[in-house]
């Protein structure tokens, strides 16, 4: 009988150790083969106690089973299903079409593991000690499954298609030769990808990744701080939510739940960049609670971000930018604890459509907050700010904001620029405190009236003229267009002539304040 012929009848191979004899027959019988001790220290794939040959199995035996395995039993179907088993070899499946189903809890693996262009039903890797997973355009028509695994040289998924979810819920992965912790550039995943409680130690890329659900990393714990990034995820692109919130611990982790009351909870963390540059999201970017850590050169970068909802709800960053610019949301939820200070916030370019305040978040702060946007005076984030105020019905809050816009472009400008901005403001407002006109206008009348009742005034044509009226002559000098009848029927002299100059000067900036302030104001309208 030849080999292959004792194969394809499921006849065991001769070179077989005990180990490998006892996993060939647990593939064809379809169930879990347990090499496992029942120590728990033992049995730690990533601690240092050592594993010897009665739970070893090459690399090349599994490959052998998952690419041309022989048939199951009668009634059962063929799965390699290894508990607590150290592979030795690289365990090389690249360009490999494997139909068995894949399942490995508390394995370790000697060296690599290589599976490019390889194609899958459903791949499960659970606690696995793995030096590497090389998987570029690897092929899933289920899940990829890598959770509590810990990667001691980085994980490889550029061009990868996931057909369900990509789970990678407490794994742990160190950084490879490039720096890059998970190379996941141009992935495809058909519905969630889990990273809760993920631990990278080097650059998270997801550049040009779709998923097609949600992409959550609650609780997740990533760090390059001597790199510019720890998560480099432009032009990502996500179904419906972001999240980078907090996760339960010490519990079973349901996805997309809330903590119980009492639970004890680890909040997203980043220490290094974050860059999600024109980044489309479905429903939000949720960053309740989130930390940054930030160096000098480093950022939150939301350029061009896309969402309906920005939950801008995380810790202030001590260091480092937050720039939004170019990003079109609907809904700004945020808190006023949350932003950074000023010069580390660049919004140009940024348009929103609601205001949902997290707390108190005075107009004063808002302010505040566009103040910290524009390190040189820039119209545009006071416009947006008061066309959203305006839009939710407050009227007067948007006023406050335009005029605080007028203040701000007064600084730019040259002294005599100033000086007018100054008479503006103290008169009325830049018009956006009209009233103000009236009280002025009043004073002035009250003042000129009193005076001039106690003027002399000889009239200028003796034999026709009006009856004499302090208030009408008053009102008729500081009202520059009107002619009342008063001003040019009476002649005065001396500091009574200066005080009627005076208050025609006065009624002419009174009445060209106003008129820039109407200006104005049409113009916004």
């Amino acid at each position: 009988m030849t080999e292959g012929t004792g194969i394809r009848a499921g006849d065991l191979p001769d070179d077989l150790t005990a180990a490998e004899a006892g996993m060939w027959q647990a593939f064809r019988n379809g169930s879990v083969y347990d090499l496992s001790s029942g120590d728990a220290i033992v049995d730690d794939p990533h601690g240092g106690h050592p594993w010897g040959p009665e739970r070893t199995v090459r690399a090349r035996i599994v490959c052998w089973l998952l690419l041309d395995g022989p048939p199951a039993l009668a009634g059962r179907v063929s799965a390699l299903k290894l508990t607590g088993v150290r592979i030795s070899g690289t365990l090389d499946l690249a360009g490999g079409h494997v139909t068995p189903y894949l399942e490995l809890s508390g394995c370790r693996f000697d060296e690599e593991v290589r599976l490019p262009e390889a194609r899958f039903t459903t791949v499960r890797l659970v606690d696995c000690s793995v030096p590497r997973l090389e998987a570029a355009r690897v092929h899933t028509e289920g899940d990829l499954h890598l959770p509590r695994c810990r990667f001691q040289n980085g994980v490889r998924l550029t061009d990868a298609h996931i057909g369900t979810d990509l789970l990678l819920n407490q794994a742990v992965v160190y950084r490879d030769r490039s720096g890059r912790s998970i190379a996941a550039d141009g992935m495809t995943v058909g519905q969630d990808l889990q990273a809760e409680l993920l631990e990278s130690h080097g650059e998270l890329s997801l550049r040009g990744a779709k998923v097609g659900v949600s992409l959550s990393l609650r609780g997740a714990k990533l760090a390059n701080p001597y790199a510019r990034l720890a998560l480099n995820a432009p032009q990502l692109t996500v179904e419906r939510t972001l999240y980078l919130t907090p996760a339960g611990v010490g519990s079973a982790l349901l996805s997309g739940t809330t903590p119980a009351h009492g639970t004890r909870i680890q909040r997203f963390e980043c220490r290094g960049g974050v860059r999600l540059d024109d980044g489309r999201f479905g429903d939000a970017v949720d960053l309740e609670r989130a930390r940054f850590v930030f160096t000098e050169d480093q950022g939150l970068s939301l350029r061009r971000v896309q969402t309906p909802e920005l939950r801008f709800l995380g810790d202030r960053p001590e260091r480092g930018k937050v720039v939004l610019s170019g990003a079109r949301i609907v809904n700004l939820v945020d808190r006023a604890s949350s932003w950074p200070d000023e010069g580390n916030l660049h919004m140009g370019g940024f348009t929103y459509e609601n205001l949902v305040p997290q707390g108190p978040f005075p107009l004063t702060r808002r302010l505040d907050w566009v103040s910290a946007a524009t390190a040189e005076y820039a119209p545009e984030p006071y416009e947006r700010l008061a066309a959203v105020l305006r839009a939710a019905g407050e009227d007067e809050d948007a006023r406050e904001v335009l005029l605080a816009k007028q203040r701000r472009r007064r600084e730019t400008l040259p002294v005599a620029g100033k000086l007018w901005g100054h008479v503006q403001d103290w008169t009325v407002a830049y018009g956006y405190r009209p009233g103000r006109a009236a009280v002025w206008m009043t004073v002035l009348w009250a003042a000129g009236t009193l005076a001039f009742a106690h003027a002399a005034h000889p009239p200028v044509n003796p034999g026709g003229h009006p009856a004499w009226s302090p208030a009408l002559f008053t009102l008729d000098l500081l009202l520059p267009v009107i002619d009342l009848g008063q001003a040019g029927q009476w002649q005065l002299s001396g500091g009574w002539q200066w005080l009627a100059t005076v208050m025609i000067l006065l009624g002419w900036i009174l009445a060209t304040t106003v008129a820039a302030g109407a200006s104005r104001l049409l113009r916004r309208g």
